[in-house]
């Protein structure tokens, strides 16, 4: 029989998102930002993810990122406090969709095929929206000014662990003196890799036809290990 799944640790609340958590830069003492102000937050984000797909990362200059959300650059730096905050959130954002699709996906027991498909299927409708789309162009182009920042580089390598740690538990991976990373590093590289191709063709291609052969390549590599 398969191994049951574990439940992630600590899943994201329903509801929450990180936009929402997002502080605005203000004074200490201060009341905090009214419910308005997370929507404000949220639509500035979403569209600034937007603006990088449609524009590239170039062109998604603070100016334009306010004139298409609706806002003045003021609104942007009291909540972000310059283009590279904003540009941190959005990845971040983009990290927190990524648990949310996974954590929300439906995920049957059985067969072994199903259950990978699944995980593909969600791992996709993250990393193929807007925001995970703008997410890894925007980690591509900050790499450098990235460099010299070990906070960003630990949030980094965190949500990393964080990612390993979620596809382990639904691929039924985490077994004792068993490493399995390879299996689990290709699912992820692969669904990169389809979203990144996508920032040099103007198109919605959806991979629908490499996906299904992803399932079919971790599914053949998963079956002895069960």
């Amino acid at each position: 029989m398969p191994e049951r799944r574990s439940t992630p640790r600590q899943p994201p609340r329903r509801g929450v998102t990180l936009a929402a958590a997002v502080e605005p830069m203000r004074d200490r003492g201060e009341r905090r930002a009214r419910p308005r102000g997370d929507t404000t937050r949220e639509r500035v984000i979403a569209e600034a993810a937007t603006c990088v797909v449609e524009e590239g990362f170039a062109g998604a200059s603070a100016s334009r990122i306010a004139e298409r959300a609706g806002v003045t650059w003021g609104v942007i730096q009291y909540h972000f406090g310059d283009r590279n905050g904003l540009f941190s959130a959005v990845a971040r954002a983009g990290y927190e969709q990524f648990q949310a699709c996974l954590d929300d996906a439906p995920m049957p027991e059985t067969p072994l095929r199903a259950r990978v498909a699944a995980v593909v299927d969600a791992g996709w409708r993250a990393y193929g929206s807007p925001l995970g789309r703008a997410s890894l162009e925007i980690l591509i182009n900050t790499r450098s000014s990235r460099a010299s920042d070990p906070d960003h580089a630990a949030e980094l390598l965190e949500c990393a662990r964080g990612r390993n740690r979620i596809g382990e538990q639904l691929l039924g991976l985490r077994r004792p003196g068993r490493s399995h990373g390879a299996i689990e590093q290709l699912l992820w590289a692969a669904l990169r890799g389809f979203a990144m191709t996508l920032m040099f063709t103007p198109s919605d291609y959806d991979f629908a036809a490499e996906r299904e052969a992803l399932v079919d390549v971790l599914t053949a590599a998963l079956e002895p290990l069960r």
